[in-house]
């Protein structure tokens, strides 16, 4: 009965043990967009008056160099994502449901000149003079660069704990950050039109929860541990990040008069257009 109480009371000082509040939130430049709701922002974005903007991007990568930390041995292992372009695509499309952003491929544009040449290769072998063309590929007015430009490990570290009769509990967090950048180019010009960025917090945690018993006065003495951690991921965080780099360069560009949201108007009469 008493180890079962012991127990109880171990588990309910572990219960109490609560996590110290962190800053879990994205960060835009010139706008701050919880990280909660900054894909459902991006998502339902109003549309863009007029067509889809094309764009390029050829790579958008990590400038970090950042390795995961470990006190054991060296690890090789990158601590971000290398394939950010990912999500930075995905959030360019997802742009007001599709209608901002109209994205060419050009990471891989190596295999896709490679596959047209393969394709009007085997029309010209088979059909000779006659042979279809292939469509022009699209090209874009505008650039998409950047990277993963930051990820800052141990920025903030703290944790609590309390013991009684030998039964106690403790936390630990740490958070990390990870930062992106992008820039839109003009390809007719050069000219950076605008530079945007954000920044995620990283949250990981540790909970660990103890218990010392003297079975037997100078004979025996028992100790049990128990414990967990909880590691936000890294690669949610540069999506996260991404998301709210876009919303940050659409803001920019309604500010600058580079574009402008439709008109609700307008919207309704389309929305009416089609249901007819």
């Amino acid at each position: 009965m008493r180890n079962k109480l012991t127990l109880l009371i171990m588990l309910a000082l572990a219960g109490c043990a609560s996590i110290p509040s962190s800053p879990i939130e994205t960060r835009p430049s010139n706008s701050a967009v919880a990280t909660r709701s900054i894909s459902k922002e991006l998502l339902y974005m109003p549309p863009l008056d007029g067509p889809p903007i094309t764009v390029a991007m050829y790579g958008f990568t990590d400038k970090t160099g950042q390795r995961k930390e470990n006190d054991k041995f060296s690890v090789l292992s990158s601590a971000v994502t290398q394939g950010g372009e990912v999500f930075l695509i995905k959030a360019l499309q997802d742009a007001g449901r599709g209608t901002w952003f109209q994205v060419v491929e050009r990471v891989g544009l190596d295999d896709l000149i490679k596959e047209r040449q393969l394709i009007r290769n085997q029309r010209e072998t088979y059909e000779g003079k006659d042979a279809k063309q292939l469509s022009p590929m699209l090209i874009a007015g505008v650039l998409i660069q950047g990277g993963i430009v930051g990820y800052d490990t141990n920025v903030g570290t703290g944790g609590v704990g309390a013991a009684i009769l030998g039964i106690g509990a403790t936390t630990q967090y740490r958070t990390d950050v990870v930062t992106v950048a992008i820039r839109l180019v003009s390809v007719h010009t050069g000219e950076v039109l605008i530079s945007a960025g954000a920044t995620k917090t990283v949250l990981s945690t540790n909970i660990n929860g103890n218990m010392l018993k003297f079975v037997d006065q100078g004979t025996m003495a028992v100790q049990l541990e128990a414990g967990t951690s909880i590691n936000e991921s890294g690669t949610t965080s540069v999506k996260m990040a991404s998301e709210a780099a876009v919303v940050d360069m659409i803001k920019q560009g309604l500010g600058k008069g580079l574009w402008q949201y439709k008109k609700k108007e307008d919207s309704a009469a389309g929305n009416q257009t089609t249901k007819q």
